[in-house]
């Protein structure tokens, strides 16, 4: 009887942690669901992209929904009409939007760093891929856009299907994988590539990305304001925003692989985005931005041939619900723009209401104010239309009107003034709307796009000094502050607003804030005693921005530190109260609970290395190409296993944190051209890399060694991993990044406690 009593509760408490795992699973999977939803982009625009390397990096590329008929009347009735197609080539239009959008990747990262991964994609895979055969049928080769500058964008119609008959091609599809998650290349629509192109950024700019989730766009604002490797802290800077708190720390994920400095993620609503102040020559003043980029949220019907959800709920009325947005935030976007500054205005729309209409409108309240710049030179070999002067206004019924005056009392709530084009000839014919870009899909194999730059030549009206106009072209919305609900208000700092300490908190004005609850952000003094300690083992230079590092936490022991650049801590400081900070700066230290007993608590972060090492004149140790070869293909190598010129190095130090530095030799060609820098640790007989896994296999193929999986699990050294492992590998997960956070903040210890665990590859061959 005991017996049998002991095996039921046994049996009941089987059935209970079953029930316990099945919920847990289910969480897990509404976990995920969510995570991968929070890419639709507000309104619709951008529905089902992913820029998102997790896992995603191949969903779409020929993937397809099949029992979606790709056709919609309504669409075609209405840009017949609209002529915004040259005559005799609807139907190829047509066809092209129904076909699979091709992908595209782009090259990210420093430029010396982004020639070394191009210099391996022409030199091997491209190579590889050009003579393979599929079923009989030849691999069509990557083809570069004629228009990106540098050979730098990609393009392939290569599927995910196709990737996986040939085991070239998921080799291929690996490295690709491997290097978006470490932040050097991203798949990116090639038409999205364009507005950052045509903003001209210089490394001084102060840019505002007003729509920025889920990051594309914001990665390569990034790299331009870095395009000068020898420069950690450009004079400019990125404010990445948008409205959606999920969608934020999308953009977080995207902007961290860039490890800058120089950019902050807020959380706002773009057509009500606060006007920032900031010290200037020790006086407050209003933060005007250099470049803005505008991409607003839209119907999206350009995005036809990657949403083919879009074929069955396109209608006129999405883009009448939407105009009254856009216009608000593109007014938004040109009183925050300084006088000599460009922004850009970009749907992923064709639709003449969100495009044309939204840039006359913008045109004629800025009374001369604006100018619409003539980008045509800008890419070359770029095909596109230019902008329409005509269009008429269609509802969802089918009903045209061709002027504001044929539009019925009853619709004056829906169809708006600003959807028509101007009727005074004079006033239409100086707005040069032909200046204006739109990108149709059968002309280059892409989506379909609109863009247009602006020049601001003047303040607007509503902002001049002298008053010449006082009327609002926006209503005052919840949460502004009264200079900028009324303009005829003066908008100038308040000093009693400013914070006067160094800790920047969560944004407490009246607006509405979802989402989590952020740290603040601490600014550490000059005097801060965390500093003697790190000045003394890393030999800092004198110059070294103390001022610009921060903390998250305002008590108890610091476990990670973080560096802005100058301008970005004056933002931080000054704006405490006005706007809602979801992240920004690079780590650059990490605490290591055992290494005050090496003369320093806090070890280097991989992520920041490229930001401290102009400043570091102590414990580096010059490597080559074999030595990277070593520390990045064997666990925990003797000291002995490096060359003699490093060994030497290495025995003249003292254990604990180190960087290693490999730099080009212009005489050896085949080695890299472009300088690394590795964090490492010095044990007391070994020494190892400390990099995170994707960054160690990038940098194992830029000196020729590479790491593949086979599809039953084998390395290429013979060895196998079980199923789970290989998925993982090959799909670039995200539990990896989630596991390096982790040990940022509680650096493992090995067996004898003194080094810690670092994340290096087995399996290399040459």
């Amino acid at each position: 009887t005991a017996g049998a009593e002991k095996r039921s509760s046994v049996k009941t408490h089987r059935r209970f942690i079953s029930r316990v795992i099945c919920v847990s699973s289910m969480g897990r999977k509404n976990r995920t669901r969510q995570r991968f939803q929070c890419d639709l982009k507000v309104n619709g625009t951008r529905a089902g992209s992913n820029s998102d390397s997790r896992g995603l990096f191949w969903q779409g590329w020929g993937a397809g929904y099949s029992e979606i008929i790709k056709e919609n009347k309504l669409f075609e009735h209405y840009y017949t009409e609209l002529k915004i197609v040259p005559e005799g080539e609807f139907e190829e239009f047509m066809e092209a939007m129904r076909e699979p959008l091709p992908a595209t990747i782009r090259i990210t990262g420093y430029k010396s760093h982004a020639k070394e991964i191009l210099h391996t994609l022409k030199e091997k895979y491209f190579k590889e891929v050009q003579d393979l055969e599929v079923d009989g049928q030849k691999i069509e080769a990557p083809q570069p856009l004629s228009w990106y500058p540098d050979e730098l964008a990609w393009h392939t119609n290569l599927s995910r299907k196709i990737l996986r008959k040939s085991p070239l091609l998921e080799k291929f599809h690996q490295f690709l994988v491997s290097e978006t998650e470490s932040g050097n290349i991203s798949r990116q629509e090639a038409v999205s590539m364009i507005p950052p192109l045509l903003m001209k950024i210089e490394p001084q700019h102060k840019i505002l990305d007003m729509c920025a989730a889920p990051g594309s766009k914001t990665a390569q604002l990034i790299e331009m304001l870095h395009s000068d490797m020898d420069i950690p802290f450009p004079e400019g800077f990125v404010i990445a925003n948008d409205v959606d708190n999920k969608r934020c720390y999308l953009l977080v994920h995207q902007a961290k692989r860039l490890n800058s400095p120089c950019i902050m993620v807020v959380n706002h609503d773009a057509s009500s985005i606060p006007r920032l102040h900031f010290d200037q020559d020790g006086k407050k003043d209003i933060l005007f931005y250099d470049r803005i980029l505008c991409d607003v949220p839209c119907s999206g019907d350009g995005t036809m041939r990657k949403n083919i959800d879009v074929w069955k709920k396109w209608t006129t009325s999405n883009s009448i619900h939407l105009h009254g947005l856009q216009i608000r935030i593109a007014v938004r976007g040109v009183e925050q723009l300084a006088v000599g500054g460009r922004m850009v205005y970009s749907t992923c729309s064709l639709n003449p209401i969100e495009d044309e209409a939204v840039i006359a409108a913008l045109l004629e309240k800025s009374e001369g104010a604006l100018e619409l710049a003539d980008a045509s030179a800008d890419l070359p070999g770029l095909k596109y239309m230019p902008g329409i002067t005509s269009w008429k206004v269609m509802t969802k019924e089918g009903q045209w009107f061709s002027d504001w005056s044929e539009v019925p009392t009853s619709r004056h709530t829906q169809i708006r003034p600003t959807m028509f084009p101007p009727t005074d000839p004079e006033k239409l014919a100086n707005m040069k709307l032909e200046r204006c870009m739109r990108i149709l899909p059968h002309h280059q194999n892409t989506g379909g796009f609109f863009v247009a730059v602006l020049v601001k030549k003047a303040p607007m009206p509503w902002n001049r000094p002298d008053g010449s106009s006082a009327d609002a072209p926006v209503e005052a919305v919840e949460g502004e502050t009264p200079a900028e609900g009324n303009p005829s208000v003066p908008d100038t700092p308040d000093p009693s607003e400013v914070k006067k300490d160094h800790v920047c908190g969560s944004c407490p004005i009246k607006m509405k804030l979802f989402g989590f609850k952020e740290d603040p952000f601490v600014f550490l003094t000059e005097d801060d005693p965390i500093f003697p300690p790190i000045q003394a083992f890393y030999d800092l230079s004198p110059d070294f921005p103390k001022l610009n590092v921060l903390t998250r936490t305002r008590e108890g022991k610091k476990r990670n530190l973080y560096m802005v650049s100058k301008e970005l801590r004056n933002v931080l400081l000054n704006n405490s109260e006005r706007m809602k900070v979801i992240n920004t700066g690079v780590k650059v230290w990490s605490r290591n609970n055992d290494g005050e007993q090496f003369g320093c608590a806090f070890r280097l972060a991989q992520e920041g290395i490229y930001t401290l090492c102009p400043y570091i004149r102590a414990r580096i140790i010059n490597i080559s190409v074999e030595d990277v070869k070593v520390l990045l293909t064997q666990e925990n190598p003797f000291l002995s296993k490096l060359g003699d010129d490093a060994h030497t190095q290495a025995k003249k130090l003292e254990m604990g944190s180190i960087v290693l530095r490999y730099l080009p030799d212009p005489q050896d060609l085949d080695a890299p051209q472009c300088p690394i820098d590795l964090c490492g640790w010095r044990g007391k007989t070994s020494i190892r890399a400390f990099v995170s896994r994707n960054e160690c296999l990038h940098y194992l193929r830029m000196v020729g060694v590479e790491v593949f999986r086979d599809k039953q699990g084998k390395r290429n050294d013979g060895s196998t991993e079980t199923e789970e492992e290989s998925t993982e590998d090959a799909e670039g997960l995200s539990q990896e990044a989630d596991l390096l956070e982790q040990e940022g903040e509680e650096t493992e210890q090995n067996a004898n406690g003194t080094e810690p665990v670092s994340s290096t590859c087995d399996g290399p061959t040459s």
